[in-house]
């Protein structure tokens, strides 16, 4: 646990017994300055600028002869523009009308639409199913709202037959999620495509875990930041858009990962107006709204996106080639030096066994307690590469089963890449 490093004897200004235990941050401690001089293939964002267009509409909502109410406080659920490109967006993808007023919600990034999702929705000694690998702020912001998280792993498949070495391999005993749902189950996070593994679940799969939050009655939080990003002949489907499912369904999505725009730091949620209520009465007295020059410009990019859905001038179709190409760019690096990558269906980042180096490096003198961060640490430190430590997506008692792994992230410049590659290559 992270220690205060300007402590104070009095102890009625003690951090609140709230966030005590929730000091450390992988994010925090394993991001690079720019002086370290490291290849950094940890954090997910790319190393060069979005698409000239996406620039371009915000320099417009930000030109002299624009309304003088882009520079003003947006409405507070959404700027009215925004709402309504998602809602026409979601709505086609979704083959149903979503009120853009009452159905839509901008949030400060994803993670902001995942908290009011959690703390508006999860109460004292409420569970959460959690499937892991998770984003480490699920358990975070579970435990803040009071509830308790239920966690259940993917597990690699162990039959070679059903292992093709990507991450569809990885798949949930259904069986043991279904003895989890119980009279206090309250929600499950579903992640598709999931971060760090990959993996794009598939229509059974969710009809199955739609099915038993029917028959339980609970909430599903769908978050589908990586929606776009989809390799192969895998679909990105819809939970909301199952059966009947968009009734207890909250989905979430991402302008920083749909358009590269993390510094934006705009997210979005949709839901029923009956769920909704419940997320805009927690923003409202949290962030309460978000930039306005930003969602103008989002707006004016959806807008043409929709228009060029399921063609190749989508912006989304151009990124997901581009990122193929640069998959198979990492891919082939990790091989040749005798890691083994679990291929992903979806996302831009690649899960790699790094067990196939083990006799080429000596973390005895490494100090972390999981083995998969003290070899990212010494990667880091002896070859000036930098990936993430997979056991951080993982609750406690699973983090064995990420710790012979390292995730790059491969949205990067080609020349980040090659460099990536000829510091790997030092393990031939």
């Amino acid at each position: 646990m992270a220690l205060n490093p300007h402590p104070n004897q009095n102890s009625k200004f003690a951090l609140s017994s709230k966030y005590q235990g929730l000091e450390d941050n992988i994010w925090l401690s394993l991001s690079p300055s720019d002086s370290d001089n490291v290849v950094n293939l940890g954090q997910g964002f790319p190393d060069y600028n979005p698409a000239v267009e996406i620039v371009k509409n915000l320099a417009k909502a930000c030109e002299p002869d624009a309304s003088y109410l882009n520079h003003q406080y947006a409405r507070a659920f959404g700027h009215v523009r925004l709402v309504k490109a998602l809602a026409q967006l979601y709505g086609k993808l979704l083959n149903r009308v979503i009120e853009p007023m009452t159905e839509v919600l901008v949030t400060v990034g994803a993670q902001g639409a995942l908290f009011y999702s959690i703390m508006a929705n999860v109460g004292e000694g409420d569970e959460v199913i959690v499937i892991e690998p998770a984003f480490d702020c699920y358990e975070t912001m579970i435990r803040l709202a009071g509830g308790i998280p239920v966690f259940i792993p993917l597990l690699p498949s162990s039959h070679t037959s059903s292992n093709d070495g990507t991450s569809g391999s990885w798949t949930l005993d259904m069986e043991t999620l279904t003895k989890l749902f119980n009279s206090k189950t309250k929600a499950i996070i579903l992640n598709t495509p999931n971060n760090p593994l990959g993996k794009v679940f598939t229509r059974q799969e969710l009809l199955i875990i739609g099915n038993l939050c029917k028959e339980f009655n609970v909430l599903i939080i769908s978050d589908e930041v990586y929606e776009w990003i989809v390799y192969d002949e895998n679909e990105h489907i819809r939970i909301a858009g199952l059966e009947d499912f968009w009734d207890r369904t909250i989905t979430i999505g991402s302008a920083g990962k749909s358009f590269s725009l993390t510094g934006w730091k705009l997210g979005w949620a949709y839901a029923p107006a009956h769920l909704m209520f419940n997320l805009r009465i927690a923003h409202q007295n949290c962030t309460y709204l978000c930039q306005t020059p930003e969602q103008e410009a989002l707006a004016i990019t959806i807008e043409e996106q929709i228009e060029r859905l399921g063609t190749p001038e989508s912006y989304f179709y151009k990124m997901v080639q581009e990122l193929t190409r640069k998959r198979g760019m990492m891919i082939k690096s990790l091989q040749e030096v005798g890691v083994t990558p679990v291929i992903p269906q979806g996302g831009y980042f690649v899960m790699a066994n790094w067990r196939g180096l083990e006799n080429k490096i000596d973390l005895s003198k490494e100090t972390d307690k999981d083995e998969d961060f003290k070899f990212v640490r010494w990667l880091c430190r002896e070859k000036k590469l930098l990936g993430i430590p997979p056991s951080a997506f993982y609750s406690e008692d699973h983090k064995p089963l990420a710790k012979d792994f390292i995730r790059f992230n491969f949205y990067k410049k080609d020349e980040t890449l090659v460099e990536a590659d000829k510091i790997l290559s030092t393990f031939k």
